[in-house]
């Protein structure tokens, strides 16, 4: 069977640089941080007391009341970044085939704070179990994906896709290969969270993975630097409209580029740790680069995983240069979680967009507060350090890594 081409005609988000693409990618190409100090309950007996947040949104300026009941944070912001990537495609529902189009999105963890609300009011009271009627279709993590189907009325292949920090990603993956091989024409693929709570961020302290540099917060995200101490926590959504090329063409579409390809692997070393050689996100990247059919010397930008832990950085660089070998020298690398933060299972869905955007407009954004590289890390890569280059970007590929040993990589590249 021939496979058909998959391009990216829609693009939308909400996240803690922006609440549309036009600022997110501004903010990217300006190297802003988007880590602020949490507000939304008190941090006093927290380890951690920053996170990126999505800031200026007002979910009753986008839902009716009866609707805000419904829907927790994680699918308030899917269901915003979705209706931007749909204007921006220009797909009117009612002129394509709705049981070819489908919906395929990720969370990580889902209705967090649902379930934290819920559990407070259970606990905090007398131990009768008032629970709101709204508490499992708000909490469970595939809600968003029937929303956002239900909103446009696809009726093509719909589920979520839960691989922790690779969520996203393998939702992307999944929606690829739906198109590709004919099961849909047109997918709304991408992923949300909105784990920035008290639950949240005590669990993750808990596992000693965020970063607690409290006082220099603004630039605690430090992706490669010596002196980084775990991840900071991120919010928002991220979408891509994918399309078989034909039918794209076929409406006069937009196109961003063409989605060529995607790998999957399983450290299968530990349940946080990646594996200290790398060996599952060389693996990855290798499986990605043959699913698309290139050779390492095709790629020019590689959005990295790059969370900033101690551990992470060090391996997935020496994955790079096992893979790529004197043409990782070539290229260049950022972590854009420098400026987002990491926003767990939608990590991988605005990391796509920023490497669409970095072959669309030709600029890599770079990986900030980068000062002194850790000198386990190959000091010869181009890391883009703290400001973003322009250059041709022929292909760029994106890496998403999860707990559980799940690895995740797309590539996309110039039509």
């Amino acid at each position: 069977m021939e496979m058909k081409r998959v391009v990216v005609t829609g693009i939308g988000t909400i996240n803690p640089l922006g609440n549309n693409i036009q600022e997110y990618w501004t903010n990217l190409e300006n190297g802003v941080s988007g880590c602020e100090l949490i507000t939304s309950f008190d941090t006093s007996k927290f380890k951690t007391k920053f996170a990126c947040m999505v800031k200026n949104f007002d979910p009753n300026n986008y839902f009716d009341r009866k609707e805000v009941k419904k829907l927790d944070p994680y699918t308030q912001f899917a269901l915003v970044a979705v209706e931007e990537a749909m204007k921006d495609s220009g797909i009117n529902p009612e002129a394509i085939d709705l049981d070819m189009a489908g919906v395929i999105w990720a969370s990580g963890i889902g209705g967090l704070q649902t379930l934290t609300e819920e559990l407070r009011g259970y606990f905090g009271g007398d131990g009768t179990p008032r629970f709101s009627p709204f508490f499992i279709p708000r909490m469970i993590a595939d809600i968003a994906a029937g929303h956002i189907s239900m909103k446009y009325g696809f009726r093509g292949p719909n589920f979520s896709t839960v691989s922790a920090c690779a969520s996203a990603t393998n939702g992307i993956i999944c929606a690829l290969d739906v198109i590709r091989t004919g099961k849909a024409n047109v997918v709304i693929t991408g992923g949300s969270e909105a784990s920035v709570n008290e639950i949240g961020v005590a669990g993750f302290n808990a596992l000693q993975a965020l970063s607690t540099n409290n006082e220099e917060y603004k630039t605690a995200s430090r992706p490669f630097d010596a002196t980084r101490d775990g991840f900071v926590m991120g919010e928002g959504a991220g979408c891509l409209i994918l399309e078989e090329y034909e039918h794209a063409k076929a409406r006069g579409a937009k196109i961003y580029c063409e989605l060529v390809g995607g790998g999957m692997s399983a450290d299968a070393y530990h349940l946080t740790a990646p594996h200290p050689e790398g060996l599952g996100a060389r693996k990855v990247m290798e499986n990605a680069l043959r699913d698309a059919g290139m050779k390492p010397e095709d790629i020019d930008y590689i959005n990295v995983h790059g969370t900033a832990t101690p551990l992470g950085d060090i391996a997935e660089t020496k994955a790079i240069i096992q893979v790529f070998g004197e043409h990782a020298y070539k290229l260049n690398i950022s972590s854009t979680k420098s400026m987002t933060g990491h926003l767990l299972g939608a990590a991988g869905a605005i990391e796509a967009l920023a490497a669409v955007m970095a072959v669309y407009k030709d600029v890599v954004p770079p990986t900030i507060n980068l000062k002194e590289v850790d000198p386990e890390i190959d000091s010869k890569l181009n890391l883009t350090p703290n400001v973003a280059q322009k250059r041709t970007v022929r292909a760029a590929l994106s890496n998403t890594f999860g707990f559980g040993g799940h690895n995740a990589s797309i590539i996309v590249k110039k039509m």
